[in-house]
């Protein structure tokens, strides 16, 4: 199917993701941490990222910037997914470029592979 790119510190909740979405058929590669997240997005080009805010070395915004200020990655379809769900936390993150943003706490893992599939095949 897809490559889904999964930037996420907390090593239970990225194995939960990726556990469902691989189950789903998606190749899944995945970064601890912002500073090596934006090296290795650069490198696997996925077809959706899913990128967490808070993160060790660089946030998520920060990386979202780099993403979108570089013409090999700027297209990339981004999705924010994060456990900071004030509305000013979601602008923050459109405004910086996000196509989109998903607060974990409101979704499982089921309803986060149905959305993957919606934004993968429009």
């Amino acid at each position: 199917m897809s490559k889904i790119f999964i930037i996420e510190d907390e090593a239970d909740i990225l194995e939960m993701y990726r556990f469902k979405l691989t189950e789903d058929g998606h190749t899944v590669e995945y970064a601890t941490n912002g500073l090596d997240a934006v090296g290795a997005v650069k490198r696997a080009l996925p077809d959706l990222v899913l990128l967490d805010i808070i993160l060790p070395k660089m946030n998520g915004l920060q990386v979202l910037q780099e993403l979108r200020n570089d013409i090999i990655t700027k297209d990339l379809k981004i999705y924010i997914l994060s456990n900071l769900n004030q509305s000013n936390d979601i602008q923050r993150g459109k405004k910086n470029g996000a196509d989109g943003y998903f607060v974990k706490s409101d979704l499982i893992p089921s309803q986060l592979a149905r959305r993957v599939r919606e934004i993968l095949s429009s």
